[in-house]
């Protein structure tokens, strides 16, 4: 599959996003997201009452999670075009994902306007980005499963 404009996951963050909607003030977000398994994605929830996420694996393999408040895994679910293709993450839920297959490529719409992600809607029993325990945090996600919490 090519996309123009799509670049390569980039060295430090090991995904690449692609907006396909003409500004961050957009109704609608609509965008490509290129991933690596080394990439790690902090848990994080959206609290707006508006604030869905439309996900969709066009290529590869992404394991969508779900926590409750104090980060126990709820849900999980298996993402390829082959198995579960699409998953709707419903307002105010802790979410992140964890690829699974180099070359993942997923779609994901959402209602704007864009506005970053607040401290407090990170999880905060979760590590920060590229802050210590992230690679752990990222390989305990691998397997989890319903009903595990992380313990450091």
């Amino acid at each position: 599959m090519t996309i123009t404009g799509y670049k390569r996951p980039g060295r430090a963050r090991r995904r690449a996003h692609l907006n396909t909607h003409e500004s961050e003030a957009a109704a609608v977000q609509r965008l490509f997201i290129a991933t690596e398994p080394d990439t790690y994605m902090r848990p994080h929830r959206h609290p707006e009452s508006h604030k869905w996420e439309y996900f969709m694996v066009l290529d590869g393999h992404i394991d969508l999670l779900l926590f409750d408040a104090k980060g126990v895994l709820t849900q999980r679910a298996a993402m390829t075009p082959d198995l579960i293709r699409v998953v709707e993450v419903p307002p105010g839920t802790w979410h992140c994902y964890v690829c699974q297959a180099s070359g993942t490529l997923a779609m994901e719409i959402k209602e704007g306007a864009y506005t970053p992600t607040r401290e407090e809607d990170f999880a905060s029993w979760s590590p920060a980005e590229r802050g210590d325990g992230a690679a752990a945090f990222r390989e305990w996600m691998r397997t989890a499963q319903p009903g595990e919490r992380y313990a450091q």
